[in-house]
């Protein structure tokens, strides 16, 4: 994204001291509101960025060095999903997502010799969508960057938090991208999937510097189309799998304007060979044909062309309310892309996608249908809405509405 911006592991920070409650903390799905944190504590609004490494300017990605951990900075994520399909058509999607976060700025690390100190804690979340079954499957993890309970590293390139893990299944040639290994499990849901780069890296903004307000931008590229095959266990039983998948980077110090309610971002794989990246930030008192946002066309094939907020519209035509707390979500778009005759309809292939987990916000697969220079067009992809549960949502609890 623009979805996972600097902070959104901040929350890991705030919590600070308690370290050691993550490594056991395992959220139940429908637990109320007890314990939540709205998106303005999970953004960490008031955090003092200084003595972080900092994102003013465009830099060269360099791999596979990239692909490991930048603990100069404040946050990063490794973010895949992806939308599978059995032999008998069966649909699913996925999330894996694992966050990194910083405690504190690299001059204030003390010397420290116990086996069990820490200076990064990480997040994961894991999801699965079952379409036909109309279930989504939530899972959350937590804990510390010691003792082998999580971490990352570049070569051989290895993301993990416990047994949950994405990983090289192979020594990539400099300047290509490994082969991946993504695997998790959780009670009775399990994914073990091999993706492979069908496309290079895209360097999203300017030359991989992606702007997202005023005062805040990341360091993110992507993997936009990642042929996908594996095991998916769910309801025990176990499917065969094929599809797509997509993976984002983004590493960053700064934090969001308090003014900003949240995002939405858009990840679609398209039947033509082009894929489509789009977000919008949602400043408050700010009309949606004004909101800063950007994204990039990835063609066929040639080079990816960047998207200036201006050069898209993305229209709301259906609202899903969430049962929990009756927190309302945007549920069908149209996207229109003038410039590029792009011209498409997304919906979710399951209303209820929503991450209940300690942020409450929506990401799910979708469909998408429509017409590209006149030409029909069909696929899928991922959308993430975030801030709505805290504008809208009715919950209260410790944190306040969610």
């Amino acid at each position: 994204m623009a979805r996972k911006l600097a902070g959104w592991l901040t929350l890991l920070a705030v919590l600070g001291g308690g370290v050691g409650w993550y490594a056991t903390y395992r959220p139940e799905p429908d637990r109320g509101h007890e314990g939540r944190m709205s998106l303005g504590q999970a953004l960490g609004r008031g955090a003092d960025p200084t003595g972080f490494a900092q994102v003013d300017r465009p830099r060269e990605f360099r791999f596979p060095d990239d692909h490991g951990p930048h603990p100069d900075y404040r946050t990063e994520w490794w973010y895949y999903t992806g939308n599978l399909h059995s032999a008998d058509g069966r649909r699913f999607g996925f999330q894996l997502t694992f966050f990194r976060s910083a405690l504190r700025a690299p001059a204030q690390r003390p010397e420290r010799t116990s086996a069990w100190a820490a200076e990064q804690v990480y997040m994961a979340h894991f999801a699965v969508s079952d379409v036909a079954a109309g279930r989504f499957h939530v899972f959350e993890r937590f804990s510390r960057g010691a003792l082998g309970l999580a971490g990352a590293q570049a070569g051989p390139f290895r993301v993990w938090l416990e047994d949950w893990s994405v990983a090289a299944a192979d020594r990539a040639a400099s300047g290509r991208q490994p082969t991946l290994r993504l695997h998790a499990a959780h009670d009775d849901v399990a994914l073990d999937l091999t993706l492979r780069a069908a496309k290079p890296v895209v360097a999203h903004g300017d030359r991989g510097l992606s702007r997202k307000d005023a005062r805040h931008a990341s360091y993110y590229y992507s993997s936009t189309r990642l042929r996908s095959s594996g095991v998916l266990r769910v309801d025990g039983r176990e499917f065969a799998v094929d599809g797509l998948s997509w993976m984002d980077r983004e590493w960053s110090s700064g934090v969001l304007g308090g003014d900003v309610q949240g995002w939405d971002w858009f990840a679609l794989q398209l039947s033509d060979g082009q894929e489509v990246m789009l977000y919008r930030m949602r400043p408050a008192d700010v009309a949606p044909a004004h909101r800063p946002g950007g994204g990039t066309l990835v063609p066929a094939e040639g080079a990816a062309q960047a998207l200036a907020a201006g050069d898209f519209r993305i229209d709301v035509l259906a609202t899903w309310r969430s049962p929990r707390d009756g927190t309302q979500y945007p549920a069908k778009w149209r996207i229109l892309i003038p410039r590029h005759a792009v011209d498409v309809t997304v919906t979710p292939l399951l209303a209820d996608q929503e991450m209940h987990t300690l942020i409450r916000y929506w990401e799910g697969a979708v469909g998408v249908q429509g017409s590209i220079a006149g030409r029909h067009v069909a696929g899928h992809g991922y959308v993430e809405l975030t801030g709505y549960a805290e504008v809208t949502g009715s919950g209260g609890g410790r944190f306040g509405q969610r």
